[in-house]
């Protein structure tokens, strides 16, 4: 082939082509981000369902400069291959069984891109909304801003109602949030607070309780060894050399937890907090809750060599749960998770996030909750969860963790051995706390997720 030489005249007929074609590029371009600003991509969940089901009607809008703190959930990506390495992992026929990731594995293969989480960091700062923490797994992004900025970016107003089943009002968005379209957010955290965690206590019952004076602390109570006597007699292992994380919904107060280890023979577990969400961890009146499950974490394994409590608070604040979860899925070197506390709110990011964690040989475990058997998924308006409807305990029915029911325990003699055990039932003689009348260890079949592969 013959090289032909270039012309003034070839260049400038080929520079006036270039030119136009730039100039029609640049319109069709201007164009179609006038276009694609008007769409909008509409984030579904975000409305209490006891709003529309009750036909609640507002009673005032939440003032424009209240400033709240809000995480933007983002997708994961290869989903289909994530749930398939879930199943591989927990199969020991396949080659992957417990071969986990670390988090900056799983970001890799399966978090958003960083360019997706640079454009929403660019979206929430355009709407005036502050950055407050970035999220490694880039799972999520924690924005802080007033009420009027929020409505103006998710395209909402936060109306105030009464609630239905407590003496306080809640706030919540009037439509679903949206956001602009191809943007790539999941959910919004933080956007109602009809859900406030509570302590997923058990008190005593009427119906089945243990024998009294079984145990060997004040008034027959079970305290410390106990527990090993009754769960694990003759068992050798103590938790050495492991970690524990809890969730705590309040501080707690460093001389309880000194007072039982005295009083029960235990030794002196290494405490670590980790603050969340600007709480300061000074308790707010009474935390027997996290007491208790401190005190029964280092009574089942006394030589854990640290417990770590996860805290935001105080009590009756708005929570996000999924700043606390992506914080513990941070901590890889953690294995095993706590939680007592109900009532947060299901959202998708943090079962994205139960996902890295199963992803990560992280087991967690949550309470059951106190509103009786989970039947024909049938509740009232106020029930843990927050979601009238669906009577499951979420996270209780998560199949990415595992749900621990209360029972009543009987033992020999002063807590030296096992005797007998039993569902934990208040039965119908209490207004129980969904308003039903009925108290007792939840448990059944979740209304929202089908039986995973590996149950």
């Amino acid at each position: 082939m013959k090289n032909h030489p270039l012309t003034i005249q070839d260049a400038r007929r080929g520079f006036a082509r270039a030119a136009t074609t730039v100039a029609c590029g640049a319109l069709l371009l201007t164009l179609a981000t006038s276009t694609s600003a008007a769409e909008r991509q509409t984030l579904r969940g975000h409305l209490p369902e006891a709003v529309a089901r009750l036909n609640l009607q507002p009673v005032g809008r939440l003032p424009a400069a209240n400033r709240l703190n809000l995480a933007i959930g983002l997708p994961l990506r290869n989903t289909n291959a994530l749930n398939k390495l879930l199943q591989d992992m927990y199969d020991p026929a396949s080659p992957q069984f417990r071969h986990y990731l670390t988090p900056e594995q799983f970001t890799e293969k399966f978090g958003p891109t960083q360019q997706d989480y640079d454009a929403v960091m660019q979206f929430a700062r355009s709407h005036g909304l502050e950055i407050t923490v970035t999220h490694s797994n880039r799972v999520l992004l924690d924005v802080a801003g007033q009420v009027a900025d929020i409505e103006k970016a998710f395209q909402i107003t936060l109306r105030t109602y009464q609630h239905p089943t407590e003496a306080r009002q809640f706030y919540a968005p009037d439509v679903e949030p949206s956001a602009v379209a191809g943007l790539k957010v999941l959910d919004i955290s933080g956007l109602n607070n009809y859900s406030i965690p509570r302590p997923a206590s058990h008190g005593a019952s009427g119906k089945t309780g243990p024998v009294p004076a079984a145990g060997s602390g004040p008034s027959g109570s079970y305290m410390g060894k106990d527990f090993r006597n009754a769960y694990a007699p003759g068992v050798t292992l103590t938790g050495a050399g492991q970690m524990l994380g809890l969730v705590a919904i309040n501080g707690f107060y460093t001389n309880d937890i000194k007072k039982y280890e005295s009083m029960a023979g235990l030794p002196n577990v290494p405490i670590q907090v980790v603050l969340l969400d600007g709480f300061n961890g000074i308790p707010v009146g009474d935390t027997p809750e996290i007491s208790l499950d401190i005190e029964m974490a280092i009574s089942m394994a006394p030589g854990l060599s640290n417990l770590v409590v996860f805290e935001e608070g105080p009590p009756n604040a708005v929570h996000i749960l999924p700043d606390i979860l992506n914080a513990m899925a941070a901590h890889p070197q953690i294995k095993q998770f706590s939680c007592s506390e109900g009532e947060f709110g299901e959202n998708v990011s943090s079962d994205n996030i139960f996902k890295q964690m199963a992803l990560q040989g992280q087991s967690f475990f949550t309470a059951s909750g106190d509103g009786d058997s989970w039947v024909n998924n049938v509740s009232l308006p106020g029930v843990w969860d927050g979601y009238p409807g669906e009577s499951a305990f979420w996270p209780a029915d998560d199949p990415y963790v595992t749900s621990a029911g209360g029972t009543s325990l009987t033992m020999n003699g002063s807590g030296a051995s096992y005797a007998s055990e039993q569902v934990w039932n208040r039965g119908n003689d209490w207004p129980g706390w969904d308003g039903s009348g009925y108290e007792g260890s939840g448990g059944g079949t979740s209304p929202g997720y089908a039986i995973p592969a590996w149950q």
